[in-house]
């Protein structure tokens, strides 16, 4: 009787609070395109990695002193500043925080970390997500 009890307040307990952890639909869709742009940029795809951007003029992305405007403008930089694989070398996110602004949006914090034979760049992003013709995407992000 005592064992039965025991697994019960445990399952309670424990059963219980991984469900607090849980994460949602929206976050799981988030975190899987992020997963996506970490592996189109370890594979040298910068396309691919700007798929996970809305694709608008609209789209605003700072990073330092510079704010850049619109998807293709973005593209052409991340070409110009990522010319080849030592420079994109490998790419991994943390996700610190991620926070629900609304039903259609969500910030994400986090830091990214970059292993690359030219030397290895981290820093810390935030970036905007909206869900557009039900597709998550980044809206507007700064990196530094």
């Amino acid at each position: 009787m005592k064992n039965k009890f025991l697994l019960l307040l445990f399952t309670l307990l424990f059963g219980g609070t991984s469900l607090a952890f849980a994460q949602n639909d929206d976050e799981n869709a988030i975190i899987e395109l992020m997963k996506q742009q970490e592996t189109a940029w370890s594979n040298g795809d910068l396309e691919g990695f700007m798929q996970g951007y809305w694709q608008s003029d609209s789209l605003i992305y700072y990073s330092g002193a510079r704010i850049t405007k619109g998807w293709h403008t973005t593209l052409d930089n991340y070409k110009k500043g990522y010319p080849n694989q030592d420079y994109t070398g490998t790419l991994k996110f943390t996700i610190d925080q991620i926070t629900q602004i609304n039903e259609g949006a969500y910030y994400v914090m986090g830091q990214y970390h970059l292993n690359r034979k030219v030397g290895d760049v981290n820093g810390t992003f935030m970036i905007i997500f909206k869900k557009i013709n039900g597709e998550w995407k980044i809206v507007a992000d700064s990196s530094c």
